[in-house]
């Protein structure tokens, strides 16, 4: 179920996370029995399933590589061969010929470095080979696709306002719009997160673990409670489950994968073909920024702890950078009787450019 707690008692295991012991697991020096010591000890201090779970993958992944190269424990890892390692993931091919990512890349390399650290500082290896390991530039890229408000619009309209999912859609999508949170906060939400009348919305150890309260525009407010009280009575089966989403099938609510499916349908509808639930997140901060909203108040709606993170929306919004160049750039000063010039290209000449 959606809304399932982790067992207090249960210890994270690689075999909770779909893997089986490699090497010499026994041995309380080999990397298996080093990871999952290191799992435990980061449960112990509260670190979200999440993190674990992905982490975990990646060192795994690793231990399976080491093993096949005859490297089981911990004293045997070198920098030498973690920059094999290195090596490895940037000539790695997946079965569609392609490369794996700058940001795959960094991906899988960052968990190695906190790993080997905390052996080090555990005196479980003499040294860390990690530690001055230089990880993948990252390239800082814009979004790619930023929706409009017209965009928005007609996704939302797609809905079919005459069934349940309709309007759980409806009001999933509008909340989606309204607040820009993240589709991991949206699957934790409850029947008592929105508060309609302060018009804001409890959002209860998201990213980080970090609580807040964002506000909730009316419209959005209107779809959530007519989904709330008027349409979720009906479609609830289990009465124990408190998800403010629920599968059509009223027994639990909505996980990550089934937000995913309850959205790209209408994005693949309206003639987007890629992205998801965070294309809401990013139309939300840029034309909030577009319309005058400082850059600090983004950042506290988006939930980033920096506010480098919230940077990326002011490239990504143009309309105020072209006001600004329109107004004081001097050439554009005599343009202003050249504006049917402009139209007539949009119209007929511009057809004629090549393309590309």
């Amino acid at each position: 179920m959606a809304n399932r707690k982790p067992r207090a008692d249960a210890l994270l295991t690689l075999e909770e996370v779909y893997r089986k012991p490699v090497g010499p697991a026994s041995n309380p020096k080999s990397l298996y029995a080093l990871l999952l010591r290191f799992v435990a000890w980061r449960r112990e201090r509260n670190w979200s399933e999440t993190t674990l779970k992905t982490q975990t993958h990646h060192d795994y992944r690793f231990i399976l590589w080491a093993a096949e190269r005859g490297l089981h424990y911990g004293a045997e890892i070198t920098r030498p061969i973690l920059e094999r390692y290195q090596r490895h993931l940037y000539q790695y091919r997946k079965a569609n010929g392609e490369p794996l990512s700058t940001r795959t890349q960094r991906t899988a390399l960052e968990p190695l470095r906190v790993w080997f650290s905390w052996m080090a500082k555990q005196n479980l290896i003499l040294a860390n080979p990690a530690a001055d390991l230089e990880l993948p530039r990252l390239e800082k890229r814009l979004p790619r696709t930023i929706l409009s408000v017209e965009q928005v619009e007609t996704v939302l309209g797609l809905c079919d306002l005459n069934t349940p999912m309709g309007i759980r859609d409806r009001a999933l999508l509008e909340l989606l719009w309204s607040t820009g949170i993240r589709r991991g906060e949206v699957e934790k939400l409850e029947i008592y997160s929105p508060d309609f009348s302060w018009r804001i919305l409890t959002i209860v150890q998201g990213k980080g673990k970090q609580d807040r309260v964002i506000p909730v525009g009316s419209r959005a407010l209107q779809w959530l409670g007519r989904w709330l009280y008027q349409v979720r009575p009906g479609v609830l089966v289990n009465p124990e489950c408190k998800a403010l989403f629920l599968a059509m099938d009223g027994v639990e609510g909505l996980t990550t994968s089934g937000l995913t499916m309850a959205v790209v349908p209408y994005l693949r509808a309206s003639g987007i073909e890629k992205g998801s639930c965070h294309l809401f997140r990013h139309a939300m901060a840029t034309q909030m920024l577009e319309n005058g909203a400082d850059l600090r108040w983004i950042q506290a709606m988006l939930g980033h702890r920096s506010v480098e993170s919230t940077q990326i929306y002011t490239q990504v919004s143009i309309r105020a950078l072209q006001a600004v160049h329109a107004s004081t750039h001097p050439a554009e000063q005599d343009m202003e009787d050249e504006s049917g010039l402009l139209a007539d290209l949009s119209a007929s000449d511009a057809s004629e450019l090549p393309a590309g």
